[in-house]
């Protein structure tokens, strides 16, 4: 069984946990300072640290920060006294794997550590996930052939059958709610319903009784009680999507819900309690969102615990051939009418095409083209692509490359210059004729890390 380290100068607390832990089979070690800390985390092997952030010497901030530097890998919970949001968030950024307020429940630490070992367990198997990705995943209506799928269904795998929470992030369009349906399927959950929820498709004013449902005389026309989706997927998964569009006043009661499970009805004062897995999905930069403070960041560190970004279409074009192909047999059935295939020339079409829309937007297409297609195989002149190429230019010839802005056309060419020096910054940004922290600057934009000094 896994061995925990507990970091605690009250020692009746300290021997309480002691206990708690032992009786579900942890091997624990314990110590009432820092120092202590440290020499038994370098004598023996520990899988997870329980600490208090107040102590004697050196506090749990300090040990946070050392031990990180020795095992970044480690996961290790804080607990404070304070009650203070921003004490917690700090300890968050300096890589804690997840915190709890003091007092809590015996049965609150069993859970954060369960949880956390279990978030460890994937992380390493993660690391050889690359090595991995000569066996191949799949799953029925879900095309994956691009390495870069890959990648995303061995994460799905491997995540779907633990109780985390998952962020999907992506532009809009390259199937975000599909790979949520999926995490699902392939969870203990998947007999318990799925509700999703689109945060922009809700008034802001009625969102939060859409999550947490209403009591009767809440409102004005509130003449009966609702319940709300979080009611709805008691026992099963709730997707959200959008989670950057949620108001600041809404993002408080679902970091509760995260939190403690419970909540109120709108209008109500009788506690709910529900079992729900929350799977979250944005298209927007959330780290901007943070430094932007439309965004909570106690919120952010508590979705943010499996991330998943699943790259735009232009980023995995081995995939379209198949998506299309499977949109042709779907819209071909519906249509009534027998087409065949592609020619060569339309699917090189397809492959060549920026696609800012993404997935979603090449399923118009072969939609489009199944209901106006003049033969058995669709052709060049059957697809009708939303890009520049079918609108004449207005001066002359276009600068930028088809359905491309400025923007998109500059993140390419930073991308390109990586890769044309072998991932060196520095060389990167001679190509580009950029200082270095020109450089970096852009790459920050684009959310690739520059680790070099």
């Amino acid at each position: 069984m896994p061995t925990i380290l507990i970091i605690e100068d009250e020692a009746k607390m300290r021997r309480l946990l002691e206990l708690n832990l032992g009786e579900d089979g942890f091997k624990t070690l314990s110590a009432g300072d820092v120092e202590t800390g440290l020499k038994l985390l370098a004598s023996e092997p520990v899988h997870l640290v329980l600490t208090d952030l107040k102590l004697p010497g050196m506090s749990g901030l300090d040990f946070l920060q050392t031990a990180k530097q020795q095992n970044p890998a480690l996961p290790i919970v804080v607990m404070t006294a304070f009650g203070s949001v921003e004490t917690a968030v700090e300890a968050m950024k300096a890589g804690a794997s997840d915190y709890v307020l003091k007092p809590f429940s015996l049965a609150e630490i069993r859970m954060v550590v369960r949880k956390e070992l279990d978030h460890s367990r994937l992380r390493e198997e993660n690391r050889s996930l690359r090595e991995e990705l000569g066996q191949k995943y799949s799953h029925p209506n879900l095309v994956a052939r691009s390495p870069k799928m890959q990648e995303v269904l061995a994460t799905v795998e491997r995540v779907a059958p633990t109780n985390s929470t998952v962020l999907l992030g992506g532009e809009s369009g390259v199937g975000k709610d599909l790979i949520a349906h999926v995490i699902h399927e392939k969870s203990r959950r998947a007999s318990g319903p799925f509700v999703k929820i689109n945060s922009t498709a809700i008034p802001e004013n009625l969102l939060e009784s859409e999550l947490f449902g209403y009591e009767r005389g809440a409102f004005t026309g509130a003449v009966t009680s609702k319940p709300g989706k979080f009611e709805l997927a008691d026992k099963g998964t709730l997707f959200l999507d959008e989670i950057g569009d949620v108001p600041p006043a809404t993002q408080v009661k679902l970091l509760r819900v995260l939190q403690e499970r419970e909540f109120e009805r709108l209008g109500g004062t009788r506690t709910v309690k529900v079992d729900v897995r929350l799977l979250a999905a944005t298209n927007r930069d959330l780290r901007a969102a943070l430094e932007q403070g439309t965004f909570r960041e106690d919120l952010y560190y508590r979705l943010n615990v499996v991330p998943i970004d699943i790259a735009p279409l232009r980023e995995r074009k081995e995939d379209i051939p198949d998506l299309a192909n499977l949109f042709l047999a779907r819209f071909a059935k519906d249509s009534g009418r027998e087409i065949r295939g592609l020619t060569p020339a339309a699917m090189q079409l397809l492959i060549g095409h920026y696609w800012p829309g993404n997935v979603r937007e090449l399923q118009n297409v072969i939609e489009r083209a199944c209901a106006l297609a003049a033969g058995p195989e669709l052709d060049v002149t059957d697809m009708q692509l939303d890009s520049p190429r079918n609108r004449p230019a207005a001066n002359g010839d276009r600068f930028l490359p088809d359905g491309m802005t400025l923007d998109q056309w500059e993140d390419e060419m930073i991308r390109e210059s990586l890769k044309r020096a072998n991932g060196n910054k520095s060389q990167a940004a001679r190509l580009l004729g950029l200082s270095r922290n020109a450089l970096r600057y852009r790459l920050s934009k684009i959310g690739i890390e520059d680790n070099e000094g």
